[in-house]
């Protein structure tokens, strides 16, 4: 095996068309499921598409749809419902995402490692559009804050900023390549010591709402709704929405920690075609074989030695001949070379694409399987793929392990531009044998935000712990003590086995009660709320179930459509600005009027949010200034009805001023 260093992939998070995570992606994908929607015209007509576009003889009624793709839960992240909303849904999604990401990885979400790095870039939305079109918007929260909750170049700082991730962070864009760029640069990022671990990936959600397309011939767009990637069929590409994140960390590091990997990096390369293609939407070959070509060599390893190529197959008839050319060229001497491409499962995700090949191929080499190309029968024979390494799959069949060395395989991902990426993948190694059942008890804690949370959090570990493979009793200890956020819902069980600690998680799920286990000091310290300093016993991090999300749907603003109506205020003004501020923070009631703004969640951005709301709505004038100060919000609120004159601060301010 190659002494080139490398980087392995910790942890894998993701939101795809027909999978609400990477388990449900992979039982889609072993099952050779196509999850690409098809929608009625009641669906269509109900979530805004007008009536004369879908009487359009070329509109298709087709997408890879995210479903509740405008859900976020706003309070995990310490955004109020009013900043929730005008969140472009990406970012909402790219937060969740990330926080999934972190736990898969065995890592608390709000304590990561010193130097985590961030590499993400998302898509055009018309969220963010219709957001800048919006003056009632522009008015109440200002044109940089519209501008920083939805301009897709603020992503990675809003990750970095509410995870507190310290290392590198970027936004990047490529077009279709956007996320497996972003891996390329994580992992140059890692391999140069600019940081210890990485998040990258990519989110594409143009509208979480159901759209189709019109088809034009000639075009890019499949005709029929289906995407058949280098099949006889093959008449293009069809639009998905979804989101995908990988956690890398340098394998040496990984080994060493003794982290679960679900596959490793070897050799990434990263190259553009220049002026050496038809047009600037087209791709080129000699560009695509250099990025191949110098990615293997990266990884010390010849392309002849792969068995399976993840192309960006779009399924349209230049591109998908043109790939083929380049990766013949450069995979020269493979035989038996498989190839597939995921866009057929979920569509073409467009700045998300390239991760969710990569973890369509991790997750391969993690299980052992190859996985079909759905829609598809017989290669196109342009292609004339029999003189070629590659044959197509189209059966779900088991990878068997080559003569000599790992199981490899490639990924390449192209974006309109020029911009190529490849990224050569291997099995990962074998880890070290678990240590045995029995010993003493061990304690097993659970969070979440809500007792309901926390007892879905409780059936998904048992389903979990249940399931062929399930880690030691001890390294699942380990990685919940240390690798889960201290959330308010606290439970915990005590067990010595795997079946202990399942049956004492059903039980705990079937209660739903924010308690549980029983004879544990440091577990009832813990369900009272306490830090607790879990004994380290040895255990690993471990691959577990991630939070239960359970957001509220905060829907998107959309282009065209009319602004929603003023809700009526109240006559009395008192009542009127008290439950602003009760629905801009999202408090449940009137009893957290006692505590202060800051208390309750409140940050600069909300405050000026709300200075707009009480001078456009009340022609109340609130110096911002005035949340900065230690009041109770009741007395923040009879401060802001008062006469300016009887405002000491704003009076101070102004005699300072002048």
């Amino acid at each position: 095996m190659t002494d080139a260093p490398a980087v392995a992939i910790v942890g894998m998070s993701g939101r795809f068309p027909g999978a609400r995570d990477v388990a449900g992606f992979w039982a889609n994908l072993r099952d050779g499921v196509c999850s690409i929607a098809d929608f009625g015209e009641e669906e269509l007509l109900a979530d805004g598409v007008p009536a004369d576009e879908l009487r359009h003889p070329g509109y298709v009624p087709s997408k890879g749809f995210l479903a509740d793709a405008d859900r976020f839960e706003h309070e995990l992240f310490g955004f109020g419902a009013a900043e929730a909303r005008a969140l472009d849904p990406q970012l909402r999604q790219l937060l969740e995402t990330a926080w999934s990401a972190l736990e898969d990885a065995g890592h608390d979400p709000r304590a990561a490692p010193d130097r985590t790095g961030v590499y993400v870039g998302g898509e055009p939305s018309d969220h963010a559009l219709a957001a800048q079109l919006d003056p009632g918007l522009r008015a109440r929260l200002g044109p940089l804050q519209v501008r920083m909750f939805t301009d897709r170049e603020f992503m990675a700082g809003w990750l970095s900023y509410r995870l507190n991730l310290t290392g590198p962070s970027m936004t990047v864009q490529t077009a279709c390549s956007t996320s497996l760029a972003t891996v390329h640069m994580a992992v140059q990022a890692l391999l140069l010591s600019e940081c210890d671990l990485a998040l990258a990936g990519g989110v594409s959600i143009d509208s979480p709402y159901r759209r189709g397309y019109l088809y034009e011939p000639g075009g890019i767009f499949s005709p029929d709704g289906r995407c058949r990637p280098f099949d006889e069929k093959a008449a293009g590409t069809v639009g998905g929405n979804g989101v995908g994140l990988v956690v890398l960390k340098r394998l040496e590091d990984a080994l060493a920690d003794g982290d679960a990997i679900h596959a490793v990096v070897r050799g990434t390369a990263l190259s553009n075609d220049g002026a050496g293609r038809v047009g600037f939407t087209a791709p080129g070959v000699d560009g695509q074989t250099t990025a191949i070509v110098e990615a293997w060599a990266a990884a010390g390893l010849e392309p002849a030695n792969a068995q399976f190529l993840e192309a960006h197959g779009t399924g349209t008839d230049l591109g998908d001949r043109i790939e083929v050319a380049a990766a013949a060229a450069a995979f020269a001497g493979a035989s038996g070379c498989a190839i597939g491409s995921v866009k057929s499962n979920v569509g073409h995700l467009n700045a998300a694409a390239g991760v969710t090949g990569l973890i369509k191929a991790a997750l391969m080499l993690r299980h052992r399987t190859m996985v079909p190309t759905v829609n598809v029968t017989r290669p196109h024979p342009d292609l004339d793929l029999d003189s070629t390494p590659f044959h197509l799959l189209t059966t779900t069949t088991e990878w068997a392990p080559p003569a000599t060395g790992p199981r490899l395989a490639g990924v390449s991902s192209l974006g309109i531009g020029g911009t190529n990426v490849h990224v050569v993948l291997s099995e990962p190694p074998a880890p070290a044998p678990a240590p045995g059942q029995g010993g003493p008890p061990l304690v097993l804690p659970l969070s979440a935000r809500t007792p309901a949370q926390l007892a879905t959090a409780a059936g998904r570990l048992a389903e979990a712990l249940r399931a062929p493979g399930a880690p030691s009793p001890a390294d699942v200890a380990h990685t919940l003590a240390t690798g889960r956020a201290a959330l308010d819902a606290r439970a915990y069980v005590v067990a010595t086995t795997l079946d202990e600690a399942a049956a004492a998680l059903e039980a705990l799920a079937a209660r739903g009660e924010a308690t549980g286990g029983g004879g544990s000091a440091l577990g009832d310290a813990w369900v009272r709320g306490g830090n607790v300093a879990w004994p380290q016993a040895g255990g690993r991090r471990v691959h577990l179930p991630a939070y239960p999300f359970a957001g509220e749907h905060h829907g998107a603003l959309t282009v065209g459509a009319p602004p929603p109506p003023e809700p009526e205020q109240p006559q009395d003004m008192r009542t009127a600005v008290t439950e602003l501020f009760l629905t801009t923070l999202d408090l449940p009631g009137r009893e957290d009027l006692t505590r202060t703004y800051f208390a309750v969640g409140g940050d600069s951005l909300t405050a000026v949010f709300l200075v707009g709301e009480l001078r456009d709505r009340f022609g109340l004038e609130a110096p911002i200034e005035l949340f900065l100060e230690e009041l109770p919000l009741e007395e923040l609120i009879s401060r802001v009805l008062s006469d300016p004159d009887d405002d000491p601060l704003g009076a101070l301010l102004d005699e300072l001023e002048s």
